[in-house]
């Protein structure tokens, strides 16, 4: 018994060094991942199939499902938009932000991001060949796609490039204002993208809507671990 107590008062004096807003963000963490798992349990029962085809049928045209609707810019503004999900684009921005870094001194967070955005890339890959869902096809595509649907690529690569270098670059700012918009960009950015993905008919949205999960969890944690071992800058 007093092995015991005394293995959980190190457990309980453990947490307890942690801050308050910490333990708020393991929590939100943890649900992420619990969100994930019940989306993509849902997904391979073909549960989510009505409500996926339903929102992808909506961005389309009654009489022609080959016409998105919209003025007739929109797709094009959005093959725009989604391009800044694309792999040339995201490690341009990952290989840029972390040399800034380097040259702003700041080696442990540049080493921390780049091992962090590559182990987000590498976790994509796997959840996709993991469920192995086939790409829509009750509407035309409006660019050309490869690959596996669940969980979007695009939108799970953004969510963890953008967010983990939004969160990760905040801890070498010194104005808080700065940081705030640095979160609210990379927040912003995923979102757009993501969407475009549904527009285009290249995802269903349970496939963003996982992606979303999957990266913003993979980059909360990292700014969890960023958080607790590397010092941010003074200011």
């Amino acid at each position: 018994m007093t092995d015991y107590y005394r293995f959980g008062r190190r457990v309980i004096d453990r947490v307890m060094t942690f801050e308050p807003i910490t333990l708020v963000l393991f929590a939100v963490a943890a649900g992420g991942l619990f969100l994930f798992f019940q989306l993509t349990g849902e997904v391979l029962e073909g549960e989510t199939r009505a409500f996926d085809e339903s929102v992808l049928l909506f961005f389309r045209s009654p009489d022609d499902p080959g016409q998105a609707v919209g003025p007739f810019w929109l797709p094009l503004a959005m093959d725009d938009i989604t391009a800044l999900g694309g792999t040339t684009v995201l490690t341009l921005m990952t290989v840029l932000i972390t040399g800034y870094l380097l040259l702003a001194r700041r080696r442990a967070i540049a080493i921390f991001t780049l091992a962090s955005v590559v182990g987000g890339w590498l976790l994509s890959a796997a959840l996709k060949l993991g469920v192995a869902r086939p790409r829509p096809d009750i509407v035309p595509h409006f660019v050309e796609v490869h690959d596996l649907s669940f969980p979007s690529g695009h939108a799970m690569l953004s969510a963890v490039t953008y967010l983990t270098l939004g969160v990760l670059l905040s801890r070498a700012e010194p104005s808080r204002i700065t940081r705030i918009y640095t979160i609210g960009v990379a927040v912003f950015l995923t979102l757009i993208i993501g969407l475009s993905r549904v527009y285009l008919g290249v995802h269903y949205p349970t496939d963003v809507l996982g992606g979303w999960c999957a990266g913003a969890t993979w980059a909360l944690v990292c700014w969890l671990i960023a958080r607790r071992y590397i010092a941010p800058t003074p200011g």
